[in-house]
């Protein structure tokens, strides 16, 4: 398939793309998304949260009054999950929340994440640039060109380049990763997702490794 590439000023080129059928052009599997992104939320949990239960509650050695004769309920502990300062019945304890899922699951699902971009016209290519210092206001331009200020976007680039990805920093929804990098989470969380034209081949290959055939 194809997709046009606009200009860093917000005008559309002559250029086109050219993407790979078997990434951007599946039939989306849902469920495959779900699982992963549920996987990619659980396993980002710290699974600390700790309350203590009745047998770990400081007290209750002595019996706080008599027996009877009082008009109130037998109390023999304050300890008690009725009682302020008491124990939690049933409350968290440390846990591990790691969930695991297949790599041709994993695949299936940034493909899907991808293909469902491409379906929705959330997808942009941007012919290659480069910033000689980093400069919020030059990313801020971009994205107002591209009529996409107040959007959540991603911003994928070829390869490392810290000048744009410092330049970008500081607005709010903009993320800026290397092409290789973005799991389904990530695409799926922004409204757009926005490649430099030399890192789609980057992503492609990341998904899909091109292996050179050798004779045997």
């Amino acid at each position: 398939m194809e997709l046009s590439i606009y200009k860093t000023d917000g005008t559309s080129s002559k250029k086109k793309a050219q993407l790979s059928d078997s990434i951007f052009a599946i039939e989306p599997n849902e469920t495959v998304l779900y699982e992963d992104v549920r996987r990619i939320q659980s396993n980002n949990r710290q699974g600390t949260a700790k309350t203590k239960e009745r047998g770990e509650v400081r007290g209750g050695g002595k019996k706080a009054y008599k027996q009877k004769g009082t008009g109130m309920a037998r109390r023999g502990s304050i300890r008690s999950p009725l009682l302020k300062g008491g124990g939690t019945v049933f409350g968290p304890k440390p846990r591990n929340y790691t969930v695991n899922l297949s790599k041709k699951a994993k695949r299936l699902a940034r493909k899907s994440a991808l293909s469902l971009k491409v379906n929705d016209e959330s997808l942009m290519i941007v012919e290659d640039f480069s910033y000689d210092a980093p400069k919020t206001k030059q990313v801020v331009e971009l994205l107002t060109a591209l009529k996409l200020d107040g959007k959540k976007v991603l911003l994928l680039t070829s390869e490392n380049d810290r000048n744009i990805f410092i330049s970008a920093r500081n607005i709010p929804g903009v993320n800026v990763l290397e092409a290789s990098k973005p799991s389904t989470y990530e695409i799926m969380k922004a409204d757009v997702v926005v490649f430099q034209e030399s890192a789609i081949s980057v992503l492609e290959n990341s998904i899909e490794p091109k292996v050179d055939e050798e004779a045997a």
